[in-house]
């Protein structure tokens, strides 16, 4: 830990103008990062904070300028999420300043601030927000989680403990999906089918754990019509795929995925037109079934047609290519449609807090989030989970420290706190969003589901600065900036309590 890089820490300096409504009429954000002794990727980092600066809330007029800092520390680098976690922070705590300066409830402002209506659906970087699912997401998870009667009773609950408080958030997320660079937006495939059938498929994603083979391999499979026992993927090898691009920017599935389907299609159209030749029927009469096909009264078996494929010189190996449509990006004028879609969801954080200690608990969690028409539900649940955890890690429990003399004391299991089994919160409920698939052409119409659920993990950092908050009966912003370790909290607890005082002083 001590030699290799990290994400990179933000000091965000933020000034925003708004009505007695709640309502934003103007923000400038300054961000500034640590980037390390070397430029590395620091550049596109500090680009995509600046993108998801806005998270889902209109800015009538606004001024967003990134500083990728040169420093003599460690040089830091990609990290999930890749700037846009540190860039919707910092959107979030805009709304928690409204908030508190308005007397509304976080939620409300964050309502009446939503992306939507007229003239308000352009984003600080011209790209328009064409679809308000997130929105949706957030009505219908505070109803599901009964936001407005936890929220009442953890009011109640604090008015009655001196030394535990609650606190309670909801917070959402839209995280645009594409590499920035537009050029890294493509993808290619190889695949072979063999005499007895079998299916071996090479794409230019790299498998970490995440699943992406298997769903590649699904595509394939349900394209061919064939059980995943007969799909082998190849290990990842630009001998096989050229030009790969990084497995990143949430994007693996989406690419290679539509890339595979490209080069299946291929055989499948070569095998229909060979059946339909040797039948003398027309190849709209041929019909594709499971492990089968059939043309009128005549049927084969799919390792029968590959045989007979094979035979009469037909290609069984194809490519497939695919390339991001609609997207554009210029850098200079700092314009144009670098995603080709949002990615939502929102999250509902609830915990209990030690006011003498600073220590806390995180209660429950509830989410709703987004991925489309899912190719693999298991895989999604357990990547919105997973996501949400390392979210909440770095948030709260992941602290690096360096000594006065520049060495990093933090740099073993034993002083750099990930979550553990005990961190999980007690009550975890998570759904995916249903009936709504992605409105653009992607594979089977799923959204990605890589890096935008960590992101709903900003629900725990609001729901700790909530329960802070209480000590000062919610009249000023707790501030409070992650990690919010123990330490942390505790200061801003006593930090709050002062102000209070002298507030009731004077």
């Amino acid at each position: 830990m001590i030699v290799t890089g990290k994400r990179h820490d933000f000091l965000v300096d933020y000034e925003v103008g708004f009505d007695d409504d709640g309502r934003i009429r103007a923000v400038k954000m300054d961000l500034a990062a640590r980037c390390g002794f070397s430029a590395d990727l620091s550049g596109p980092v500090t680009d995509r904070a600046l993108f998801h600066a806005d998270n889902c809330y209109f800015y009538p007029a606004v001024r967003l300028e990134s500083f990728p800092c040169r420093t003599n520390t460690v040089s830091n680098t990609a990290f999930r999420g890749f700037g846009g976690p540190q860039g919707m922070l910092a959107a979030e705590r805009v709304i928690e300043e409204v908030a508190f300066a308005t007397g509304l409830d976080p939620l409300e402002v964050r309502r009446r601030n939503f992306y939507g209506g007229e003239g308000r659906d352009l984003t600080p970087y011209h790209m328009r927000v064409e679809e308000r699912i997130f929105a949706e997401i957030v009505e219908r998870l505070a109803a599901e989680a009964d936001y407005a009667e936890r929220r009442a009773a953890i009011r109640a609950f604090n008015r009655e403990n001196a030394w535990f408080r609650r606190g309670l958030a909801l917070t959402p997320v839209k995280f645009g999906i594409a590499f920035t660079a537009t050029w890294y937006n493509q993808a290619g495939a190889l695949l072979h089918i063999y005499r007895d059938g079998s299916v071996q498929l090479n794409h230019g994603g790299t498998e970490m754990g995440q699943g992406l083979h298997v769903k590649v391999a699904q595509v394939v499979a349900e394209e061919l019509g064939l059980p995943m026992e007969r799909i082998a993927v190849a290990a990842t090898s630009t001998g096989r795929v050229p030009n790969t691009s990084a497995t990143a920017a949430s994007s693996g599935s989406d690419l290679n995925g539509m890339a595979a389907l490209a080069a299946a299609r291929t055989l499948k159209r070569r095998l229909i037109a060979h059946i339909a030749d040797r039948w003398g029927v027309g190849e709209r009469e041929v019909e594709w079934l499971p492990g089968r096909v059939r043309a009128g009264r005549r049927e084969t078996t799919f390792e029968a047609l590959v045989e007979d494929a094979y035979r009469a010189r037909v290609s069984l190996s194809a490519t497939g290519f695919y390339r991001t449509p609609k997207i554009h990006w210029d850098r200079s004028t700092g314009r144009g449609r670098p995603f080709l879609y949002f990615a939502c969801g929102a999250a509902v954080s609830e915990v209990i807090v030690d006011l003498l200690t600073g220590e806390y608990r995180v209660e429950r969690v509830d989410i709703l989030h987004d991925v489309g028409d899912s190719l693999n539900p298991a895989i999604d649940l357990g990547q919105i989970e997973g996501g949400f955890v390392q979210g909440m890690g770095w948030l709260t429990t992941e602290e690096l420290w360096w000594d006065a003399e520049g060495r990093l004391r933090t740099h073993a299991p034993s002083t750099y706190k990930i979550p553990a089994c005990g961190d999980r919160p007690r009550v975890f409920n998570i759904r995916r969003l249903e009936g709504r698939p992605n409105r653009e052409e992607t594979i089977y119409r799923s959204k990605a589901v890589g890096e935008p659920p960590l992101m709903l993990a900003i629900s725990v950092l609001h729901a700790l600065s909530d329960a802070v908050a209480s000590v000062a009966d919610h009249r000023i912003c707790p501030r409070l900036d992650p990690p919010a370790t123990p330490e942390r909290v505790l200061e801003a607890v006593d930090r709050l309590r002062e102000a209070a005082s002298r507030m009731a002083a004077e």
